[in-house]
């Protein structure tokens, strides 16, 4: 069996031809067929489309041509991502009925444009409305380092099938931590890039003024391709009008020296489990970090992110709820239905408060230009498991394991949650933070966290399936 380290080192061994995509892509599809009957990561396998993609980078490498730098790379993506000619479920049963899609989301075609191939559509919490990933109509997709355990969610297939290994790189989407979350618990690099860098156009929405997509990785140099490729401006989506500078390898190199870095405390220092307080300071000390600062009122910011992501995603729903409630899976159908009886004036309210908050966070990064926070309180909890403690609270799981998430979609910042494995406990993330547009100091300090050994992404081992 050929192993890789990530998709960078697929796609350099496809361009010096020492392997061909067609190889590498059936390989993929059989260990699809192999190990996900147990891991339930995919809803969708495309392998007639993905062999003729292969050959397609083949030949065109065999011509001389240069197919890009994520060539003969195999990617699958969250099923809410349209996908021309099937079906765009986001994880409903609703959707079933629905015309195929007529054209790839952006994502998707601009990571086909970079050579990469497309294998499948991963499963997810119904509408991205969870972060568990256990779906009444397609099933829990377990957590591949312990599948007893939760994936996460709500682009928990997405975390899963790169944590198994069964493709090196998958896109999600992120609203109040549905990247962050499932990263944490499988133990990968997750990108949420600053709201609208990423065009969203075909991909199904759950609440417009959060929503992001992203992509989950093995590497950090994997991330920065995937999100060179994908960005720029696309008439699709209004709000998708900007280009960073291209980032590099030698970029990522620079590391941390002279950024400025510090820890969220407050909000961000309580509730957390002993692994996510480890985490953080594994990661703070190998940075040399003893600067603490306070975003200011972010259980508030937290409260009213759910206010505006719940009532957005009611509305967007309200003819379904009302014509085929009972097709909704149970646990997103009584959140849905609790959204669209929030006030208007809650409404209102909210977001107002979250233009306070973007002004106050904001001010934050003129002095400091990284945040280092818990992704998530605890590592990933039982399948089964209905409830967290919380500074000695008994809380329901679903909505808490979003604790120090949902503050920072609040206002569209991007961030990097990045794995850390400490002695004797299953992976947790640490969430990089940074000003909108800052994606490359986050990239950097990455790298050079994973250069050093502070993170990684193992790959789960499979052999017991």
């Amino acid at each position: 069996m050929m192993q890789f380290s990530d998709a960078t080192a697929i796609a350099a061994a496809v361009q010096a031809q020492t392997v061909t995509a067609e190889a590498v892509v059936t390989q993929v599809l059989q260990q699809i067929e192999h190990y996900d009957s147990r891991l339930n990561c995919f809803t969708t396998v495309l392998p007639e489309a993905a062999l003729a993609a292969a050959q397609q980078v083949d030949l065109a490498i065999a011509q001389g041509q240069s197919p890009g730098p994520l060539a003969g790379v195999p990617f699958a993506v969250k099923n809410l991502f349209d996908i021309q000619g099937q079906v765009t479920l986001a994880g409903a049963k609703i959707n079933q009925v629905n015309l195929p899609a007529s054209q790839d989301a952006t994502a998707i075609a601009r990571l086909k444009q970079a050579g990469a191939i497309l294998v499948g559509a991963l499963n997810m919490d119904e509408y991205a409305y969870g972060f568990v990933t256990i779906n009444s109509h397609y099933g829990a997709t377990p957590n591949p380092h312990d599948l007893s355990r939760l994936s996460g969610g709500s682009s928990g297939g997405s975390a899963a099938a790169v944590a198994a290994g069964l493709v090196p790189l998958t896109l999600g989407s992120d609203t109040n931590g549905s990247i962050r979350v499932p990263a944490s618990f499988c133990g990968l690099y997750g990108l949420k890039p600053t709201y609208g860098r990423l065009s969203r156009a075909g991909a199904y929405p759950f609440s417009a003024s959060f929503d992001h997509v992203g992509p989950f990785s093995r590497s950090v140099r994997d991330l920065a391709v995937a999100y060179d490729v994908m960005q720029g401006p696309d008439p699709r989506d209004p709000i998708c009008t900007e280009r960073s500078p291209e980032l590099s390898l030698p970029q990522l190199r620079q590391g941390p020296e002279g950024l400025r870095i510090a820890i969220a405390d407050a909000h961000f220092a309580r509730g957390m489990y002993s692994e996510a307080a480890a985490a953080v300071s594994r990661v703070a000390a190998a940075l040399d970090v003893v600067q603490r600062i306070t975003l200011p009122e972010a259980a508030k910011a937290r409260a009213a992110a759910y206010l505006i992501t719940a009532s957005e995603g009611s509305n967007l729903h309200l003819t379904r709820l009302r014509d085929r409630l009972m097709d909704f899976d149970p646990a997103t159908r009584d959140r849905f239905v609790a959204g669209a009886m929030i006030p208007t004036g809650w409404y209102l309210q909210a977001q107002r408060f979250r233009r306070w908050y973007r002004d106050r966070v904001r001010a934050i990064f003129q002095t400091v230009d990284v945040i280092l926070a818990p992704t998530t309180p605890c590592v990933a909890p039982p399948l089964t498991q209905t409830t967290l403690m919380i500074d000695g609270q008994e809380l329901p799981l679903r909505p808490n394991v979003g604790l120090y998430t949902q503050p920072l979609s609040f206002i569209g910042l991007p961030i990097i949650s990045v794995p850390v494995r400490l002695p004797e406990t299953l992976p947790i993330g640490v969430q990089l933070i940074a000003a909108p547009y800052q994606e490359a100091k986050l990239l950097q300090i990455a790298a050079s966290l994973e250069a050093e050994g502070v993170t990684a992404a193992p790959v789960a081992d499979l052999t017991a399936l």
